[in-house]
């Protein structure tokens, strides 16, 4: 489990990796999220251990990330779905997968494509202003104090 907690900050970055932080969360979502939904597919896909499964799922269940559904009753087996609050968790790994294609798929090219269902074309992830529609980049955005905002750590 994380080691850090980050809830208490002040900060919706912190906030989120409360959530989100630890390095299995991501790729256990990229499985719910592929269609993996079942603690034996993650396990196999993952090689992630029995008891590290069993706390992310519980921790990203309690959290409101993922539903667990028993689709057996002998033995009681579940599998997970991603609440709304995870499906736009996800959204983070489109802007993840993004950074990597451009900066680590080496010569050989992404691992996996996507394709936009809406109109069928492959697309990537590219962030935009809610208000122009303007392509978003770090170098565009200055930060300011919000309504939340606390003098404190983080």
């Amino acid at each position: 489990m994380q080691r850090t907690k980050f809830a208490g900050m002040p900060c919706s970055i912190a906030r989120t990796l409360d959530v989100f932080g630890e390095p299995w969360t991501p790729l256990i979502l990229r499985d719910v999220w592929v269609g993996m939904t079942r603690f034996d597919q993650i396990r196999a896909d993952l090689g992630i251990s029995t008891k590290v499964l069993t706390q992310r799922l519980r921790w990203l269940a309690e959290n409101g990330v993922l539903e667990r559904r028993q689709y057996s009753e002998r033995p009681p087996r579940y599998e997970y779905a991603l609440t709304t609050k995870g499906a736009e968790l996800c959204d983070v790994l489109l802007a993840m997968r993004r950074w990597g294609d451009r900066w680590l798929a080496g010569d050989d090219g992404p691992p996996v494509l996507h394709r936009h269902r809406a109109c069928g074309q492959l697309c990537h992830a590219e962030l935009r202003c809610s208000e122009c529609g303007a392509e978003l980049h770090i170098t565009d955005i200055e930060v300011l104090p919000g309504p939340g905002v606390t003098v404190a750590p983080g």
